[in-house]
């Protein structure tokens, strides 16, 4: 049976090299009765944040041996991983999902994050712009439903426009038309009173 839901993505995970948490995003679609996450067994419903930590460290250690990524089934769920540097990305959905989907969407994320980064991709620089990987994430991943594929349209919504300074030139011309400015003005107050 094929899987018509957009709720396609169950979590997106970053994980150092220690299998700390770095960022963790679980979705849950609202109109599931009891809290259930998509693609979980009865038994594993990840809402609490034991449950997820105790899910962050069993894959962790199914996956910190992988070399450049893969795709593996860990208790029920398809999880895509992809190592960089002392970083491990994750995207985590359903059994039943496309597994092309979900590599797009873990490749985006790890692409627009890296643009983001200035291709620094690493724990300390994730750390001091956690803002803009949050912000990257969120335009990717919405509540479990994909909404952008394309990093560079991710990395362009989410970063900050740089100060053009380049045309302002300051010289004595324009300090000078400056001061004849406040001069006049101040002249007109005195004036009026």
């Amino acid at each position: 049976m094929t899987n018509l839901s957009l709720y396609t993505t169950t979590a997106v995970l970053v994980l150092d090299t220690d299998g700390n948490r770095l960022l963790a995003k679980y979705y849950a679609p609202t109109h599931r009765t009891g809290g259930d996450v998509i693609g979980a067994t009865p038994g594993q419903k990840l809402e609490s944040v034991k449950e997820q930590r105790a899910f962050e460290k069993g894959l962790w250690e199914k996956t910190k041996k992988g070399g450049a990524g893969d795709i593996i089934l860990y208790s029920d769920l398809l999880v895509l991983y992809k190592p960089a540097l002392d970083l491990i990305f994750y995207v985590v959905g359903p059994a039943s999902e496309n597994e092309l989907m979900l590599s797009s969407v873990l490749n985006a994320f790890h692409d627009a994050v890296s643009m983001l980064l200035r291709h620094q991709v690493e724990k300390r620089s994730m750390l001091e712009n956690l803002d803009l990987v949050l912000l990257a994430l969120d335009e990717t991943v919405d509540d479990g439903i994909i909404l952008e594929t394309d990093p560079t349209a991710i990395a362009s919504r989410v970063s900050r426009p740089k100060a053009d300074t380049s045309d302002i030139v300051i010289n004595e011309q324009t300090i000078m038309r400056a001061f004849d400015i406040v001069k006049d003005r101040v002249a007109q107050r005195i004036g009026a009173i």
